[in-house]
């Protein structure tokens, strides 16, 4: 056997062995508990039973151990390209209200956009749907094209706002037009009215805008401390967590540490550009999908970090929060591409594959390993 045959096929051996050999090295086990049809997010009821979100516009409602589910909403979205039925949210006070908040994107007469959405989980066991649902608000301006409508949805703690996300949608310059609310993190009310006293409408902007510079945020969390945590992809290289401050530009396009898929440069974050810079970026991309700040007791030694889901990189990421700053930590090859990464009640992460292009995704489970 010649050497550089010998060499091709011991390098083969080593790639077929690999991903063996890097499910032993993680510190967690992932129990696969359900396969779906292009899953976005989900969300735990208080009883352990998920609420999951499927792209092509269906709310489904499946069993804490993946046995059984049922479909309890069909919701009109537009789902070409990266649009669809995206975030799932129960409201604060659920328990009473039985209210569900829903995001996805919508075709108008002047192009689409991103929904805020409400409805009423019915108290019928074995039978709930989601009944009523409203819209509550729609990002304007309307504009062609199938990209980048983000639709995050994050409480704040004292479940007196809600915070929901509108990118720029592939358009680049409403991220910075004051009347816009696309590329933008948005301050509403619980009934998806602009929030009173937010910081930028006295200088023009439209009365709901909190931060603006974005470009397509897909995570949005709060930590311990009420802190406003967001992550979102940047162009060629740049993907960013940015720790959100109320008034702030973040930048694009204008700034950012990565660079136009053509080519074309983007003058990077410096300090004195005016631009608030984020806390931690990565080249080349990771793709972030999306990401949640753990509180569990299942992984003490990652209390307080924040766990974000890579699409191209086909990872699972955790970033270490120390007050306002932010590290990056592990980078855990996942071989799929991780679009949510939520909490259970006990305390495990579960993670929803998206599928990529065919579509078939799955629920996994992650336990500490024994």
């Amino acid at each position: 056997m010649s050497r550089r045959i010998a060499t091709t096929l011991a390098a083969a051996l080593l790639a077929y062995a690999a991903p063996a050999a890097a499910q032993a090295a993680l510190p967690f086990t992932i129990t696969p508990v359900a396969d779906l049809d292009s899953p976005w997010a989900m969300t735990f009821l208080p009883d352990g039973r998920m609420l999951v979100t499927e792209k092509t516009g269906q709310l489904l409602l499946v069993a804490a151990d993946g046995a059984t589910r049922r479909m309890i909403a069909t919701l009109p979205v537009s789902a070409a390209g990266q649009g669809g039925l995206m975030d799932v949210v129960l409201a604060p006070d659920f328990a009473r209200s039985r209210n569900v908040y829903l995001s996805y994107s919508a075709a108008g007469q002047s192009g689409k956009t991103v929904v805020l959405a409400r409805g009423t989980l019915t108290r019928a066991a074995g039978a709930e749907q989601l009944t009523g649902i409203e819209t509550l608000y729609r990002a304007t301006p309307l504009v062609e094209g199938d990209g980048h409508f983000s639709g995050r949805i994050a409480f704040s703690p004292d479940g007196k706002h809600l915070f929901f996300t509108a990118g720029e949608r592939q358009k680049f310059t409403p991220a910075q037009d004051k009347r816009a609310a696309l590329g933008k993190v948005l301050r509403l009310t619980p009934d998806g009215r602009p929030a009173p006293g937010n910081p930028l409408a006295a200088q023009g902007f439209l009365p709901e805008v909190w931060s603006y510079g974005h470009r397509n945020l897909l995570g949005l969390a709060f930590d311990r401390a009420g802190r406003l945590w967001e992550q979102e992809m940047g162009p060629k290289g740049g993907d960013e967590v940015n720790l959100i401050l109320p008034g702030r530009n973040y930048g694009w396009p204008n700034a950012s540490n990565g660079t136009h898929y053509d080519g074309r440069d983007i003058p990077d974050h410096r300090a004195g550009d005016g631009y608030e810079a984020p806390k931690v970026w990565w080249n080349p991309s990771i793709s972030p999908g999306g990401m949640m700040i753990y509180s569990g007791a299942l992984f003490p030694q990652w209390r307080g970090d924040a766990f974000i889901g890579g699409l191209s990189s086909k990872s699972l990421l955790r970033v270490h929060l120390d007050g306002t700053s932010a590290r990056k930590g592990d980078q855990w090859t996942m071989g799929a591409r991780i679009r949510e990464v939520e909490q259970g009640p006990d305390g495990a992460i579960w993670l929803l594959e998206d599928g990529g292009e065919k579509g078939q995704g799955r629920l996994l489970k992650l336990t500490p390993t024994t």
